[in-house]
């Protein structure tokens, strides 16, 4: 074969090679091809086999799956004047590859600035307490105002999660003194609670025996027999109140009676000592 036909056919051949690399693409189940002819969006296709005409038309892909996007962390400011690095991410998809592809250069980096510029605005405009307990409400208001921002391009955010929030160390110090004290504060009113429960139920238990005084002997004996499972040498007999109040009518009757008489002998008495000094003094 003559050298110069074996290199049209190689020719030939690359030449086809060529023409139907540029002519048939392959685009995946969530892929979407959009197609430029001479510089002119022509359509969106996809996916399987798509063909096109070779140096004439154009495809860029657009990956439809929900793509996740990390936030670098960010240095801001609370409201209350508190500097602290948050970082956050963010998951996104495109939902109409035309304008994702006409509208903006690098959707996925255009996404990604607004979600940091975002970021630092919302959490600058809250409190550090509002940050760490309303996480919730921030990241709804995250998503809100981010999927505004995008939606022009064709993007949707679904999801922003705040991942992190690093506080200063002497912000920490302080936080950990203030939780110390509330658990106190708690300890200590649930400590005067109990107390409080137990004194109306002693109250109750006391109305109750006083209605029936035998119960009080029963209590009294049902103390010893504990007393006694315990095999301690030495057995405590209580001793009822009701006796000292027996104790303390007595001396109040015997002072009722006594009284009277002990004030009359003191009276005779000091008669006869005045008697004696009268007939002293009488004396020459």
């Amino acid at each position: 074969m003559d050298t110069g036909i074996l290199v049209a056919l190689i020719a030939i051949v690359v030449f086809v090679a060529i023409v139907l690399s540029a002519a048939i693409k392959i685009t995946q189940e969530y892929e979407r091809g959009v197609i430029f002819r001479l510089g002119r969006y022509v359509g969106t296709r996809g996916p399987g086999l798509i063909f096109l005409i070779p140096f004439v038309e154009r495809i860029e892909r657009v990956d439809l799956r929900i793509l996740t996007l990390d936030i670098p962390s960010q240095e801001v400011i609370t409201r209350d004047n508190v500097t602290v690095k948050v970082n956050a991410v963010a998951y996104f998809r495109a939902l109409d590859p035309e304008r994702a592809v006409i509208e903006v250069n690098d959707y996925i980096r255009a996404t990604s600035q607004i979600a940091q510029t975002t970021l630092r605005s919302i959490l600058g405009q809250s409190e550090l307490d509002e940050l760490l307990s309303e996480r919730e409400e921030i990241n709804d208001r995250l998503q809100l105002i981010i999927d505004e921002q995008t939606e022009p391009w064709g993007i949707k955010v679904n999801i922003v999660e705040v991942k992190d929030v690093e506080l200063p160390e002497v912000m920490q110090r302080a936080m950990a003194r203030q939780a110390e004290a509330e658990r106190d504060k708690r300890a200590r009113i649930i400590n005067a609670e109990g107390e409080f429960l137990a004194a109306q139920r002693l109250h109750e238990a006391a109305t109750v025996i006083a209605q029936e005084p035998t119960a009080l002997q029963l209590r009294y004996l049902q103390t010893l027999n504990d007393i006694s499972a315990e095999h301690n040498s030495t057995i405590l007999f209580p001793i009822p109140i009701d006796l000292l109040d027996a104790f303390r009518n007595v001396g109040r009757a015997v002072e009722a009676v006594a009284g009277p008489l002990i004030e009359e002998l003191e009276n005779e008495s000091a008669k006869a000592a005045e008697a004696t000094l009268e007939a002293e003094s009488e004396e020459p």
